[in-house]
């Protein structure tokens, strides 16, 4: 691959953000930091909720925002579809179509061309697909993805890349697919109106290829974008082998901006993915797992359709802080696992609290590590929160967590 051109290298981009290094894990990767954008601050390290028709299923904006939700993701895939890119010009971009103050990250779009289109083909000019309406031909290039995302008005726009399953076998595709995604990343560069108000973020890809990986991350890094991100993960490729690809991506960022990587969300890859370095994670699971009426604890995922919750008067999670489970004496609502039962499989009530508890679960769980890690005891946090959850019963712990912490010096399982 060709190296970036000089001004990519010596001149500073554009950017719409600050990124404050709060605190740094002495142990560990793992940092704490102040994320400012347009719409307000935001704490690193971060879950971001995934509104991706603009909307979070089972939530208004403002129940949103009382999860302590200050970022949250939209689907620019989606919203190009409907209500389409002349309704977000009209009514000045998705901030106002929700009602959301707070900031928005959009993806490029790409990643559903691929996962949700069977006949999606992908070539240089860009992603060639079908309507899902009416059948018709459309093309998704960069030029369009970032268009799209300038409409939209969101405070961080990803880079349309070429997105390959990391499972796939076919090497070859996976490094085409890599230096595909930095020469798109130099159209969307190109095509971005806005980095006054909208900041560009990089992908790297490379699939399991460490070595790809780590070429991607030089490239990228060389283009300058206010942010990046790790793509191509968590789609079926073993935990051990992501732990890899992000650890080794990480020691290549610098310091001095967020590292995103896309598409996490279960808590053990989260507490894990922040002691390697990562800052700000996104995913679709709190709130589907809440419509099959699944409750996220600090002990496990509890499926309160079950026949033994149809008595238990108990809070969803007891300790919770959230709306749904502090009781009325507290501002809450004092809502109990045998309601949930009842009304899961019935009523979309049931469904609407958990996705109330469950977002607000994972934000408080990067805003505990976020303590951890500024107080210097992340170490502990990790060890406690897989103890926590497995009972004390370390052979259940999962082997990739352990090798993971261990290679940034935490033994979770003895007494380090």
């Amino acid at each position: 691959m060709s190296a970036p051109e000089d001004d990519m290298v010596l001149l500073p981009r554009p950017s719409a953000l600050t990124f404050d290094l709060v605190a740094k894990c002495t142990t560990t990767k793992a940092r704490a930091a102040v994320l400012t954008l347009p719409h307000g601050k935001v704490q690193l390290p971060m879950f971001m909720p995934v509104a991706t028709q603009a909307s979070l299923k089972g939530l208004t904006p403002k129940q949103l925002e009382e999860t302590s939700c200050r970022l949250c993701l939209n689907n620019t895939y989606h919203l190009g579809l409907k209500p389409g890119q002349k309704t977000l010009d009209a009514i000045g971009g998705a901030h106002k179509l929700q009602s959301w103050p707070h900031n928005i990250l959009t993806d490029s779009g790409g990643f559903q061309m691929v996962s949700l289109l069977e006949l999606a083909q992908v070539t240089e000019e860009g992603v060639r697909f079908l309507s899902p309406h009416d059948g018709t031909p459309m093309l998704l290039t960069p030029e369009h993805s970032i268009s799209l995302q300038n409409s939209i008005g969101s405070d961080i726009i990803m880079q349309l890349d070429d997105v390959i399953a990391t499972t796939s076998p076919d090497h070859a595709r996976i490094e085409e697919a890599m230096h595909r995604s930095v020469r798109w990343l130099d159209r969307c560069i190109e095509a971005h109106e806005k980095p006054d108000s909208q900041n560009l973020f990089c992908i790297i890809q490379g699939g399991l290829d460490l070595e790809l990986r780590k070429e991607c991350c030089k490239e990228m890094v060389a283009r300058d974008t206010p942010g990046i991100a790790i793509g191509g993960l968590s789609g079926g490729e073993a935990k051990a082998e992501y732990c890899k690809v992000v650890d080794t991506c990480t020691d290549l960022l610098p310091d001095h901006k967020p590292r995103y990587v896309m598409g996490v969300g279960y808590p053990e890859d989260i507490v894990v993915s922040i002691a390697l370095g990562a800052d700000m994670f996104d995913c679709v699971w709190p709130t589907r797992t809440a419509r099959f009426g699944n409750a996220i604890t600090n002990s496990g995922v509890f499926n309160l359709k079950n026949a033994a919750y149809a008595y238990d008067f108990r809070p969803v999670d007891e300790g919770c802080t959230c709306t749904c489970c502090r009781p009325p004496s507290e501002g809450g609502l004092g809502i109990t696992r045998a309601y949930i039962h009842h009304t899961a499989a019935k009523e979309t009530a049931g469904a609407h609290l958990l996705s109330i508890h469950n977002v607000h679960y994972l934000l408080d769980l990067v805003r505990r590590a976020r303590e951890a890690i500024i107080e210097q005891r992340y170490p502990a946090f990790a060890k406690d929160y897989f103890n926590t959850l497995y009972a004390g019963q370390t052979e259940k712990y999962p082997r990739w967590a352990v090798d993971a912490l261990m290679g940034v010096g935490v033994d979770i399982v003895g007494g380090g």
